[in-house]
């Protein structure tokens, strides 16, 4: 079991920390809601720890098959929808240090898909995944 503990600071910003390691995040309201945009909004970090999962469930994968993935890269784009507020779209653009023609492509695609925080994600938050295979 994780422990997290969140303490807000004002101003819209929170302060929040892994309990079990003592490691700290902070967090602002993004611009378009109230904030200055001075760190990651809440909504910002679900989206990068999704991708974050995603990396990790191939790295678990690459270290099981002996397969390098170092210098694996993603980029992130998170679009809100106004009404109700919510995450509406978060587009993954994977950059994978293999070959298109790796025998590992179609398997690491489903560590992607299957991750813990896509499995968890809302049905109607749509996750476009962009591959590049740069090996």
């Amino acid at each position: 079991m994780v422990k997290c503990k969140i303490t807000y600071r004002g101003s819209l910003h929170c302060e929040l920390e892994h309990k079990n390691s003592g490691a700290q995040v902070s967090t602002d309201a993004p611009t378009d809601n109230h904030g200055k945009g001075e760190s990651f909004s809440p909504t910002d970090l679900m989206c990068s720890a999704t991708a974050a999962c995603m990396t990790t469930i191939m790295g678990i994968y690459a270290a099981e098959h002996g397969i390098d993935l170092r210098g694996l890269w993603m980029d992130v784009t998170k679009e809100m929808s106004a009404n109700p507020r919510r995450i509406a779209r978060i587009t993954v653009e994977l950059h994978v240090p293999l070959p298109a023609d790796s025998p590992h492509c179609n398997a690491l695609k489903e560590c992607a898909k299957g991750s813990p925080a896509m499995r968890s994600l809302h049905p109607d938050i749509e996750v476009p995944l962009i591959w590049h295979w740069e090996g």
